[in-house]
């Protein structure tokens, strides 16, 4: 799963980083589904081991087809209930909350430009920032 989170105030949305990933790129939450969970907690469960962040509102947008390991990535927004980060493990290097204008800032993660990057425009990633960021 791969999710969304929108802050309270409704106007800024959570992005992390993985020291793995391209240089300044950040992204929203993914993790895997555990046996017997349903996709709903997990996005629960996901958000608040990377984050701390507790979610409520869990809601179904998108699907890609994931090549690693042969899975189906599932798209989800949720609301934060709570503000402060206090991750349960060490996934994410940062974590931040982002303002709609904040995300005009950032670049793709092809540019060679220093800075904070957003995911490829092909990635459900990508769909669930942009579809958040042209609501309002």
């Amino acid at each position: 799963v791969i999710t969304l989170v929108e802050h309270p105030d409704g106007k800024h949305c959570l992005l992390g980083r993985q020291s793995r990933w391209p240089d300044g790129m950040y992204s929203v939450v993914a993790g895997f589904v555990e046996p017997g969970e349903s996709l709903e907690e997990c996005v629960i469960r996901e958000v608040k081991e990377e984050t701390g962040i507790v979610v409520t509102d869990v809601q179904y947008q998108a699907s890609q087809p994931w090549p690693f390991p042969s899975s189906l990535m599932l798209g989800f927004t949720a609301k934060a209930s709570t503000t402060e980060f206090k991750p349960d493990d060490d996934e994410l290097d940062d974590i931040r909350w982002v303002s709609r204008d904040e995300l005009n800032d950032y670049g793709e993660t092809s540019d060679d430009t220093p800075g904070p990057k957003l995911p490829n425009r092909h990635s459900i990633a990508r769909m669930l920032i942009d579809t958040w960021r042209a609501e309002h």
